[in-house]
């Protein structure tokens, strides 16, 4: 589970829930994450309701620490369906100026806007193709992007075994070449010192390191920022969460810094 630290902290929600006789610990690796030691239906969870906890990953928590969204500043959330990202941005810096979040599926967008309106936060929710941004974009840069690009899910897999079943060796390079084309086309769309997270729930080298390392060749303007955490290892390009690290899902990160003088 996520704390909306907007409401309350790890501790005063772990206090919350063992008055509701429910047994919980935090997560040594995300000061936000915390566990429930039995699982349950999460509508039946304190707090869930008001907006004070949300179901989400420690490691997909660590997206909007990586991305550093700060006051005034505008950001896009692309491919940002069902939101628990979105919200997380607004939840640790809600004096953004603006959060445009973006995603190929409409029916999709319906539950991110539930998430949001059950929290207590807004942004610009949009029917898009990350590819083809010039069908949507208002031609305003931003500041921050992040970029959650559809993958093999490969790092989820404890949680979803089918995914061994359903996954075929052939949709790997097809995952690689359409999270290229979304990083080619949304680049653009970044300020000049701007900074953009590419994110995926993978352990795939072509699908993380393979693929930031072709976009730095590609673009003279992108510079790489190395992530200083205590979560995760170096990779190449980046850093590369393993399953079941501090019983977090397996996710990627890699953080882009436009050059200011292109």
């Amino acid at each position: 589970l996520r704390v909306n630290k907007l409401r309350q902290t790890a501790g005063t929600c772990l206090a919350q829930l063992a008055e509701h006789g429910l047994h919980a610990h935090g997560s040594p690796a995300c000061p936000t994450a915390i566990t429930l030691d039995q699982p349950m239906p999460v509508e039946a969870i304190p707090g869930f309701r008001q907006g004070e906890l949300s179901v989400q990953d420690a490691a997909a928590q660590f997206a909007a620490e990586v991305l550093q969204a700060g006051p005034g500043q505008r950001v896009l959330d692309v491919c940002a369906a069902p939101g628990g990202k979105t919200a997380h941005i607004l939840e640790s810096c809600p004096e953004v100026a603006e959060v445009v979040a973006v995603d190929i599926s409409a029916e999709r967008l319906k539950r991110v806007q539930d998430n949001l309106d059950r929290i207590g936060v807004r942004a610009q929710l949009l029917a898009g193709d990350a590819t083809r941004p010039e069908a949507w974009w208002n031609g305003q840069l931003f500041d921050r992007i992040l970029v959650d690009a559809p993958c093999s899910a490969t790092g989820v897999i404890r949680r979803h075994p089918d995914i061994k079943l359903l996954r075929q060796p052939e949709d790997i390079p097809e995952l690689a070449q359409t999270q290229q084309r979304i990083l080619d086309a949304i680049w653009p769309l970044l300020a000049p010192g701007g900074v953009l997270v590419y994110a995926t729930c993978s352990v795939l080298r072509q699908e993380n390191e393979d693929v930031i390392g072709k976009f730095l060749q590609d673009h003279a303007d992108a510079v790489e920022a190395p992530i200083i955490a205590d979560w995760g290892q170096l990779a190449e390009h980046g850093r590369q969460i393993l399953p079941g690290e501090h019983n977090m899902d397996g996710f990627f990160y890699a953080r882009l810094l436009k050059s200011p003088a292109c």
